[in-house]
């Protein structure tokens, strides 16, 4: 089975306009996120997907880009634009959708989403961590903070900004030590074909409720197969988190 990651990449972002184009260590975000992917994965096999020129400008001087529509609504939407584009040139069965926010994403969690594709019924999967109780009350409540409930067959069963699960006839703040909480790290991979499906699925009523993708196609009834990772990561969505990252950086410098 031959895997594909897409990086998609927009430069418009209302929270920190040009985001993958900042410098991270002297080195554009988005160009971290590419040669983290292509360490393990292969340049050959990683892309950026973008509708912005000043970005594709710059991805060329290192890695492999694709042209989009502005008009996608979602990084799945320009994922799966990419991905007809390069159907048409190579041949792959799975397409590892990559945040491209995600300078440190880890092999390990990578290697863990691509293992779930060892199992044929699989069409989508995704990464979840167990919630560390040292984060606290705070961290556990944030709605920012995506949590996600999983059967035991490692699909996910629901996705929510809320806590869940609601642990009944106990206080609050006695949670943490009667359940196990799992948060949702956005990455996906889908197999070619399910993701020219889903991209095209009408938003679902939990959808818009929650504003979390996915939940539209569980609602139409596909799967998501969780793999679990612990390897730590820091998403960039503001100049503040840009300075965490670079704080983080310094430390794996002098580790």
């Amino acid at each position: 089975m031959k895997f594909i990651a897409i990086i998609p990449a927009r430069y418009a972002s209302t929270r920190f306009p040009g985001k993958p184009l900042a410098l991270l260590g002297g080195v554009p975000v988005i160009e971290r996120v590419w040669r983290r992917a292509a360490d393990i994965l292969g340049a050959e096999n990683v892309f950026v997907a973008t509708d912005d020129e000043r970005i594709a400008t710059v991805v060329t001087g290192f890695g492999n880009v694709v042209l989009t529509s502005p008009d996608h609504r979602s990084g799945t939407d320009r994922c799966r634009e990419a991905a007809d584009i390069l159907a048409e040139t190579i041949d792959f069965d799975v397409v590892i959708n990559i945040q491209g926010d995600e300078p440190f994403i880890a092999e390990e969690s990578i290697k863990a989403l691509m293992a779930c594709f060892d199992d044929e019924r699989v069409d989508i999967a995704s990464l979840a961590r167990p919630f560390d109780p040292a984060q606290g009350f705070e961290a556990l409540f944030d709605p920012n903070l995506v949590k996600v409930v999983m059967g035991d067959n490692g699909n996910a069963l629901y996705f929510s900004r809320s806590v869940i699960p609601y642990v009944r006839s106990v206080e609050w703040q006695k949670w943490l030590d009667e359940c196990q909480y799992y948060t949702h790290v956005g990455v996906y991979a889908y197999h070619r074909e399910v993701l020219g499906v889903i991209s095209r699925l009408e938003q679902s009523p939990l959808e818009k409720a929650e504003s979390l993708e996915q939940l539209r196609w569980l609602a139409a009834g596909y799967e998501i197969r969780m793999a679990l990772t612990t390897a730590p990561t820091i998403g960039i969505d503001t100049p503040d988190d840009l300075a965490a990252a670079e704080a983080y950086l310094a430390s794996l410098k002098q580790s």
